[in-house]
């Protein structure tokens, strides 16, 4: 179990970690994205400032302290359900896996870290 936890927990921070430089950047792509569900530029910083705290906290309960790795992961499966809501609410469908795998990954996190 500790192995799997390991491996979806590295993946979810480096996905994370990746989306955080991506928005910190304005990426084409996170700027068409988020115009797409009307999400107000000003926003990107802050959401890319979140993505990287949850990959910061992830890494943290990798190292040990468990407390703040479930915690991240709990805040990265909150957070990616407000981006699911978010094309929901505007829409847009066409995208809407994006933030659903992050959010699988975020969930599988959770649980691994639960129960590891």
């Amino acid at each position: 179990m500790f192995t799997a936890y390991m491996i979806i927990t590295v993946i979810t921070i480096l996905a994370n970690a990746g989306i955080a430089v991506a928005d910190f950047l304005r990426a084409e792509f996170v700027v068409a994205n988020s115009t797409e569900v009307g999400l107000p530029q000003n926003w990107l910083p802050w959401l890319a400032a979140l993505k990287a705290a949850g990959a910061t906290g992830l890494l943290l309960g990798l190292l040990g302290v468990t407390a703040i790795g479930v915690a991240a992961a709990a805040g990265l499966v909150l957070f990616f359900i407000g981006a699911v809501a978010a094309h929901i609410r505007a829409r847009v469908y066409h995208n809407i896996l994006f933030p659903g795998g992050y959010l699988g990954l975020a969930v599988a996190s959770l649980a691994l870290a639960v129960v590891r």
